[in-house]
């Protein structure tokens, strides 16, 4: 699932990143990850430390 690919990730970049550079190093389509993105938010599986940028929740 695209959402488990998103959180591995950015759990492997060690930084918070923005849904580009995601998609980018995931190989997902930016639409897929920005979907991914959003159950992973509602989940609670990653949080925002700055506008645009995300990070896997502590």
């Amino acid at each position: 699932m695209s959402a488990e690919k998103v959180l591995e990730v950015l759990k492997n970049a060690g930084k918070a990143l923005k849904a580009g550079e995601i998609a980018e190093a995931s190989g997902l389509d930016k639409k897929e990850v920005d979907k991914a993105m959003k159950t992973l938010k509602t989940e609670g599986k990653i949080t925002s430390p700055k506008n645009c940028y995300w990070e896997p929740a502590r």
